[in-house]
């Protein structure tokens, strides 16, 4: 699941001081290499001829089957003691030719995109041994450590906040962007791929809200509590979901509410869409989704 930009989770001062104390190198711009377009349906420069064949993800593949379990929870440890498959889709990731990526679908260059910010964290956190209790242990994790994707630096923000959120009108990535903790959406358990991207992105959103993280519902209270991804990105989904109905009593909330009912069993939906009831946020566990909890 997706988290807030930095300067949410550690506030404007902080990141101020934080930029300072990693000097003006930090501060380099990061654009957008081949990945522009989406939002405003503009065309991102294409290589000429037939596209290029995408990468076949496989090295993640295999990360994801032995290291990810059911429930979308990492075998850290084991990941530790074995990276190489990892190692091996982080090197292909930098090296992927800019020409080539920008001659793929929209489609594939958002599965890249998802595949890498996802692996990318993976690898941040078995960076550190012992393993850190949480992400956000780790300094500068999202906005100072970069990371190479088809030729270009880039931080984890960066990724999310200034190519896949900023370039195309896709609010379901927030349910397949794992930023490694116990209240971010289940980990899948495959790539993300061009050719499967619609359907994979409507199931990982089912697997999402139909878990404990996402969406609960208490008719014995009469209250509906949601995620707080929704609330850190509700722009996303009003691109897309804004509605004149209003849902529950909430007019602030209609277009996340609307969005959740379309993916929601029937009973479910009908209350949502007539009934009027409390509304509020689950508490987010920030605690790393790991199969066993890391030592200290």
């Amino acid at each position: 699941m997706s988290r807030p930009s930095v300067t949410k989770i550690l506030g404007l001062p902080v990141l101020i001081g934080s930029l300072t104390l990693m000097g003006a190198c930090a501060l380099l711009p990061q654009g957008l290499g081949p990945f522009g377009s989406g939002a405003s349906g503009g065309a991102t420069a294409t290589a000429p001829g037939a596209p290029a064949a995408p990468l076949d993800h496989s090295a993640l593949a295999r990360v994801l089957e032995r290291y990810v379990d059911a429930e979308g929870l990492v075998d850290y440890r084991g990941l530790q003691q074995d990276p190489s498959d990892l190692n091996t889709y982080v090197a292909e990731l930098a090296a992927l030719p800019a020409a080539s990526v920008a001659s793929w679908s929209e489609a594939e260059r958002i599965a890249l995109l998802i595949n890498a910010y996802n692996a990318l964290t993976l690898a941040a956190i078995i960076e550190h041994d012992p393993l850190k209790g949480s992400i956000r242990d780790i300094w500068g994790v999202w906005n100072l450590r970069r990371h190479t994707v088809a030729g270009e630096p880039m931080t984890l923000d960066h990724l999310e906040h200034g190519i896949l959120r900023k370039e195309y009108n896709e609010p379901r990535i927030h349910a397949a962007l794992v930023c490694a903790a116990n209240s971010c959406p289940p980990l899948r358990r495959e790539p993300f791929r061009g050719e499967q991207l619609d359907a994979q992105l409507d199931n990982q959103v089912d697997l999402w809200l139909s878990g404990p993280h996402g969406l609960k519902i208490d008719r014995d209270t009469n209250t509906v509590a949601i995620s707080k991804i929704f609330e850190w990105f509700a722009e996303d989904w009003d691109r897309t979901y804004r509605t004149d109905k209003v849902f529950g009593g909430h007019p602030k909330q209609s277009a996340v509410l609307n969005f959740i009912s379309q993916h929601s069993p029937p009973a479910d939906r009908l209350y949502l869409n007539d009934a009027t009831y409390r509304f509020t946020y689950l508490d987010y566990d920030w605690a790393l989704n790991s199969q066993r909890k890391p030592a200290g």
